[in-house]
């Protein structure tokens, strides 16, 4: 190695002061290397804030915001590092060229210190690319945070092999088997690999997106999504708490995706009314009278009792039993009321399915299910649909002679004692 003058001045002097070789080189490597660290730290610290200053002017100037995030993200800072470290690496092969020993450690330390640092230069351009991507709309919902922990992962581990090597001199396969470095990093990676496939199939089968409402009672997560990284999902409730899922959980398990819901034209309200089974009957010709001055039903009420009645006298049917022949029932007639009181109602989507049906009778009455959509899908204007529809029908349903069913409380057991 050709030696540099500069660098062993301090050693030629001591030298014809007659001070011995070997100090004079210890004593010239430490006056030197004090002096180099010095001004390599002012050298650093005038780099750093030029390059710091330069980068803001140029992104402040520029219409793209990925400037803006690599300043952010501190890579104008790193990349200020990178001169200072190739002089020093310079320097201490020469300054150390007569202390083998010294210059080889110092050398090393060097090498380790570029490679972290290459490492994070590499780390703050994916922090920058990954939110400059979450600003535009083809990306704003993907699980970017997913495939930039994994880059990083697999940079850090190249990182790591490439240090070993440097202090070790031999690369890793040599220093063990494959099958157990195989293994060592399935045991160490194991839910770093699994969030990693599922991250995969969550983009590719379009699963999450952030943004989604989603409801995962296992984990008691009700609320939207707000992250997806290589391990977890972060979940954000309705009562502003987070909840914290696997991301392979969201694969393996069952949960609920409210998207197609906010996506579609309406939101379903399926809510039942469970009436006495006691309560129901056929209609006399009074109460078919009554029913009449209900305007929503008057002329289905007409019509249908003129056609059982032509119905009954074709066939002679004995009028002397209510029961004998077709007859109209009060919870017939109820329910013709709430499907004509649904079609009428101006924030129900007709469009979409509308059904009042009967469900299997229990003990505790017959369920009478509402089954329709509502043009609002906001929660808040959702929930005050649904209780105004409900709070009508309620309030309908004794003119219609019949009653809900509800468990008698202890003014019901009071009321009956006396």
């Amino acid at each position: 190695m050709q030696e540099t003058p500069w660098l062993h001045w301090f050693r030629d002097l001591f030298i014809e002061q007659g001070m011995g070789s070997q100090w004079a080189v210890y004593l010239n490597a430490a006056i030197v290397l004090i002096a180099l660290l010095l001004v390599l730290f002012v050298v650093d610290f005038l780099l750093r804030k030029s390059i710091v200053t330069v980068f803001k002017i140029f992104s402040d100037k520029t219409k793209t915001s990925f400037d803006d995030f690599l300043s952010e993200s501190n890579f104008p800072r790193f990349v200020a590092h990178v001169i200072p470290v190739l002089t020093v690496r310079y320097t201490v092969g020469h300054l150390f060229e007569d202390l083998p020993l010294t210059r080889g450690i110092s050398l090393t330390v060097v090498d380790v210190y570029s490679v972290i640092l290459a490492a994070l230069i590499c780390r703050s351009v994916l922090r920058s690319l990954r939110e400059y991507l979450k600003t535009k709309p083809l990306f704003k919902d993907k699980p970017l945070d997913s495939y930039v922990q994994v880059m990083m992962i697999i940079i850090w581990v190249i990182s790591m092999l490439v240090i070993t090597y440097r202090v070790s001199g031999e690369s890793f396969v040599t220093l063990t088997s494959l099958g157990a470095v195989s293994a060592l990093l399935l045991l160490i990676f194991k839910d770093t690999i699994l969030g990693f496939i599922a991250s995969i199939q969550i983009t590719v089968n379009d699963i999450v997106r952030i943004g989604d409402w989603i409801t995962f009672n296992k984990y008691g997560a009700d609320g939207y999504v707000t992250e997806i990284n290589l391990a977890t999902v972060r979940v954000q409730n309705f009562d502003n708490t987070y909840t914290t899922i696997p991301t392979y959980s969201l694969i393996s398990d069952s949960f609920q995706n409210w998207r197609g819901m906010q996506n579609s034209e309406g939101r379903r309200i399926k809510r039942s009314l469970l009436i006495k089974q006691n309560s129901v009957r056929y209609l006399t010709d009074a109460d078919l009278k009554n029913l009449e001055k209900i305007q929503l039903i008057s002329s289905y009420v007409q019509q249908r009792k003129k056609t059982h009645v032509e119905f009954n006298e074709q066939h002679g049917y004995d009028n002397s039993l209510i029961i004998n022949g077709r007859q109209q029932t009060n919870l017939g007639v109820f329910r013709k009321y709430i499907d004509a009181y649904l079609h009428k109602n101006n924030a129900i989507n007709k469009d979409l399915f509308l059904m009042v049906r009967h469900l299997q009778p229990t003990a505790q009455g017959i369920p009478v299910e509402v089954y329709c959509f509502s043009y609002d899908k906001n929660w808040v204007n959702y929930e005050h649909i649904q209780a105004d529809i409900f709070d009508h029908l309620i309030a309908a349903v004794p003119y219609f002679d019949l009653e809900l069913y509800e468990y008698p409380s202890g003014h019901d057991f009071k009321a009956d004692k006396n």
